[in-house]
């Protein structure tokens, strides 16, 4: 049964329903997109003042020197904390700010914040403005309720998830915003459904492929060797070898969907041959056989593999290819790389959180693993943080899509697990 306290919080929640609608529409309408990272500072400008004015202290910080920083487009990040009357345990909200590009099908304004039949739409409503909005709420309503709390509360507005989080979440860890020593427990509120939390994910490995041929005359493609063929010869063997064994390998992770449940390989791009023209270019292609074909893949492992077998195997590969085709040659250049994580389901965050779950919507939560790396892969990884999990509104199916919406009940739901778990932790 829910305590006096639950009861107080869930009604300060249900209070603020407007507030909170008003907040996500506002966080949608400024358009933070990601490439170049449009408006960042606008953003961080907005929620620093709103939590200033609440006693929070405010930082404002420029990931100077990170990848994609530059005067045109500086990467910024906000943090804001709160102190508690006692000492105590920090818990932090992580949100991203960033948002990827619009697309094409769409029949509402992407970044007019729309709310129609409990659905309030645009790009990055979902994924994940929703969730900072709920986040941000479910702390004013703590705040306001339980103002003796102990410890701090800490809420951040971070760049450049959407493109490895080197600007944002990484900048800040390798400065210890993120120690252990400082914060505590990390909910990052992506949109995992409101009735799942998200323990981890799934390790990446991104490499770029060259393979090597000589240049000729298109008429006498004899005198050359093409690269583009070499590199045909790769993609046929990975499908013949490679494909196959990685549906052999299967993980113990509760990842979602199904399919990631499996290793997979994804073929992000190839590039072969004569450079695309301007689209303002009327004449024909030059009559040259490729000396370069590159390709970038994108390899998805389990948390039961090691990354040294996950090269290994494509070192294998490209070797076997060599073998049997004379003048091939290659180079595998590594792009990007994230090991797997899983927080344990008896940390004190996963805990908290799931009996808060229990509470706001009268069901057990169920427990995955994503697909996909966020933001949690530096918090571990840098700052050494492993009681850290995913957890807020939204439907994950919808990010990144057009008419991409969140539904303002899971917001208000998510809001209050969130400040059930505060509670928890803070002020019991």
């Amino acid at each position: 049964m829910p305590s006096d306290l639950d009861a107080r919080l869930s009604q300060a929640i249900r209070a603020r329903e407007g507030e909170l609608v008003a907040l996500c529409r506002d966080l949608v309408q400024i358009p933070t997109l990601n490439p170049p990272g449009q408006h960042y500072r606008a953003i961080c400008s907005y929620l620093a003042e709103r939590l200033g004015k609440q006693g929070f202290e405010v930082e404002m910080i420029r990931a100077e020197g990170a990848p994609a920083d530059s005067t045109e487009y500086p990467r910024w990040n906000v943090v804001a904390r709160r102190e508690g009357k006692r000492a105590g345990e920090c818990v932090h909200f992580n949100s991203h700010h960033d948002v990827v590009e619009v697309g094409r099908g769409w029949t509402v304004d992407p970044f007019g914040g729309e709310v129609k039949d409990g659905k309030l739409y645009g790009r990055g409503s979902c994924d994940m403005k929703g969730g900072l909005a709920a986040s941000i709420i479910a702390v004013e309503a703590f705040l306001e309720t339980c103002p003796d709390f102990s410890g701090a509360v800490e809420i951040s507005a971070t760049a450049d998830e959407e493109s490895g989080g080197y600007g944002g979440v990484a900048y800040l860890a390798e400065r210890g915003w993120f120690s252990p020593e400082r914060v505590q427990h990390v909910i990052i509120p992506e949109p995992l459904n409101k009735d799942r939390i998200c323990l981890g994910h799934r390790g990446v490995w991104w490499a770029e492929i060259e393979t090597f041929g000589r240049i000729a005359h298109g008429s006498m493609p004899f005198l050359g060797d093409s690269a583009v063929r070499h590199m045909g010869a790769v993609l046929a063997e990975m499908e013949a070898t490679l494909f196959p064994l990685l549906a052999t390998k299967r993980t113990d992770m509760p990842v979602v969907p199904e399919g990631a449940k499996q290793s997979t390989l994804n073929i992000n791009s190839i590039h072969g041959g004569e450079a695309d023209h301007p689209e303002d270019y009327t004449g024909l292609p030059a009559p040259c056989v490729p000396d370069s074909c590159r390709i970038v893949i994108d390899r998805r492992f389990l948390i039961e593999e090691e990354l040294a077998e996950v090269k290994g195997e494509v070192t294998a590969l490209m070797e076997k290819v060599k073998a049997a085709r004379p003048s091939f040659t290659y180079e595998i250049r590594d792009l990007f790389e994230v090991q797997p994580t899983m927080a344990p389901e008896d940390a004190p965050i996963v805990r908290t959180t799931a009996a808060a779950i229990e509470k706001v919507l009268a069901r057990q939560p169920d427990y995955v693993v994503s697909p996909g790396t966020y933001d949690q892969k530096h918090i571990d990884r840098i700052g050494k943080l492993s009681n850290c999990i995913a957890y807020g509104p939204g439907i994950l199916d919808l990010a990144h899509q057009p008419d991409e919406w969140v539904g303002v009940q899971d917001m208000v739901d998510s809001a209050t697990v969130m400040a059930l778990v505060l509670a928890e932790l803070l002020a019991r």
